[in-house]
């Protein structure tokens, strides 16, 4: 579990132990392993040390690290070219298991405004144009990473070395959440104007962290017994308010 340490992250570690499950944190401090996936090096470290906790095999993985609102080189290198290398670098371990899973998360935002030129640089593997173009359009990076991330999850799921290895691999798009960044914004009429435009939702309250974690947990589990290359929706009804019945 990668962004273990704090919000969705955290909550899930909670909820698979309570669940009798043995997750192994990753996160920049407070975790099993530490390690920063924005960077090249920090990805080899954090691969290297899931190796050896593994112990060779791993049942599932749950790439939720993210981040929004910090610098652009963080967001390219975490949301994006960190998830993916997390990825691909434990698919083995994940073939090694029986019913292996996989699970990105992305996010709610891949519906609204992106930068398809970031878009497609980061699924060319292209870091350092994607740095380059992420400068340029610093409001884009967010919801262009996550574009990116959900693309890669549905080009690669149906693969043979995923799907046809028997690793399902699939993604999940929380809306607003109530984390340490959304509830100063809510604290104030402005903020609660903003998001109410920006993320309308169908249901009484924002989700809390907890909200999500029962979806990633299955998602990442051998109950998923069907489900490939899908960017799940768990946003309290944005997408149907903001698509309609227009299907993807």
């Amino acid at each position: 579990m990668t962004g273990s340490a704090r919000g969705i992250g955290a909550a899930t570690v909670q909820w698979l132990r309570e669940e009798g499950h043995h997750p192994i944190g990753l996160d920049l401090d407070d975790a099993d392993i530490i390690a920063d996936l924005a960077t090249p090096g920090g990805r080899a470290a954090a691969l290297k040390a899931v190796g050896e906790r593994s112990e060779g095999k791993l049942h599932g993985v749950i790439a939720c690290a993210g981040l929004a609102g910090a610098d652009t080189a963080a967001m390219v290198g975490v949301n994006y070219f960190g998830t993916i290398a997390l990825l691909e670098g434990v698919r083995e371990l994940l073939a090694a298991a029986e019913a292996p899973r996989a699970v990105a998360v992305s996010s709610s935002s891949i519906i609204l405004g992106h930068d398809e030129d970031l878009v497609e640089a980061c699924l060319a593997g292209d870091e350092t144009h994607a740095l380059h173009l992420a400068a340029k359009e610093p409001r884009l990076v967010y919801a262009s990473t996550k574009v990116a991330l959900s693309r890669w999850v549905r080009r690669h799921a149906i693969r043979p070395e995923w799907a046809g290895a028997g690793i399902l691999l699939n993604a999940v798009a929380p809306g607003t959440v109530l984390t340490r960044i959304t509830r100063p914004i809510l604290a104030t009429e402005e903020g609660r104007a903003m998001l109410a435009e920006a993320t309308p939702i169908a249901v009484d309250r924002y989700a809390e962290a907890e909200d999500i974690a029962p979806l990633l947990s299955f998602l990442s589990g051998p109950d998923n017994r069907y489900i490939v290359g899908q960017t799940i929706f768990a946003d309290g009804g944005k997408d149907a308010i903001r698509r309609g019945d227009r299907l993807p």
